[in-house]
């Protein structure tokens, strides 16, 4: 037996040498210390033996024992280090080839045109209102001083979620909830988008962006609101731009008007933009109504203000030349990589 067990070592370690991968390591391991490996085999015929003999086959077998999972350690290390430098030399990156060159995002024009309009209005001291697209039906037209009857409710105007839950129609809500939140003085822009149900066409969509502003302080007159949308044409449009107020009527504000900017395609001589008038309009603006002030909790006894509406698509469209609001929304690449 004695002679059996070191053969058994001798043919075990020559073939753990020569193993070259790690399932034919697994495969000795098994094939010499598995429960029906001839390791444990012999092992269980020492009962045969005399009580002399055991002690001493017994340490020898302990020690081949010991001896071969020492050699399958080994041989799993060289094999995982052989494996390892393999692959390193496979994947080996030579950083002196040159790069894939990836396409650079860009801002889309929309996105654009809205950081430009939130630049200046923060730069005049203004802070930004946010509010959510689902609202109330209060929040949208009757804290607007728009009753239950006026035509702008009209579901073929809005989006009814239920009676009172509305897709917001603009982003006059979150003025409603500032002003109910907040003391004046109050200079807030509420961007954001909007819905309506409007068909899709070159000029309109169910879905777009405005910019709302809103200043409520004592001593607000018609002469800030003229000369803050003047300084936004300018900063918008160009040093050259000038408005001009049309009186309308906005059952939030009185009194009420719809503002133009000079044509930016041919400064008032008539174009193909202005569509021969020379102007071109832009918002809608007024003072802000007495009642909206005190559904807000705001004494109109003592405080005043003016509010603007913007369309963002509209001044996009406008300050790019783009003819058709639907390109806006396609993200087609060749479109986008214009701008």
């Amino acid at each position: 037996m004695k002679q059996q067990l070191e053969s058994i070592q001798k043919q075990a370690m020559e073939k753990l040498a020569q193993a070259s991968d790690l399932k034919e390591l697994e495969e000795l391991k098994v094939a010499y210390l598995g429960k029906k490996g001839e390791l444990t085999q012999i092992l269980k015929g020492m009962g045969t033996l005399s009580p002399q003999e055991r002690p001493i086959i017994g340490q020898l077998a302990n020690e081949i024992r010991g001896s071969l999972e020492e050699g399958i350690l080994s041989a799993k290390n060289r094999l995982t280090r052989e494996l390892r430098n393999e692959r390193l030399k496979a994947e080996v990156i030579d950083v002196t080839m040159p790069g894939k060159m990836r396409p650079v995002g860009k801002k889309h024009p929309l996105t654009t045109v809205m950081d430009e309009m939130k630049d200046f209005f923060l730069g005049l001291g203004y802070e930004i209102a946010e509010g959510p697209e689902i609202e109330l039906d209060y929040n949208s037209f009757e804290a607007l001083n728009i009753p239950k009857n006026h035509p702008a409710r009209d579901a073929q105007d809005t989006f009814y979620i239920s009676e009172n839950v509305v897709l917001r129609p603009h982003t006059s809500p979150v003025q409603i909830r500032h002003m109910m939140s907040n003391t004046p003085p109050i200079r807030i822009i509420c961007p954001g988008r909007v819905y309506r149900s409007d068909t899709v066409d070159a000029t309109h969509s169910p879905v777009f962006h405005q910019v709302e502003g809103l200043v409520v302080d004592k001593g607000v007159t018609m002469g800030d609101l003229v000369g803050t949308l003047q300084a936004f044409a300018k900063a918008i449009f160009g040093e050259n731009s000038r408005i001009r107020l049309r009186p309308h009527h906005f059952p939030f504000t009185e009194p009420s008007a719809e503002v133009d900017v000079s044509c930016w395609g041919c400064d008032c001589s008539g174009c193909r933009i202005c569509k021969g008038e020379g102007w071109v309009e832009i918002l809608g603006a007024g003072m802000v109504h007495p009642n909206v002030l005190r559904e807000c909790k705001i004494d109109p006894d003592i405080y005043s203000g003016f509010a603007f509406g913007v369309g963002v698509e509209r001044i996009t469209m406008g300050k790019y030349g783009i003819d058709d609001m639907r390109l806006l929304f396609e993200n087609d690449v060749r479109f986008l990589k214009q701008f």
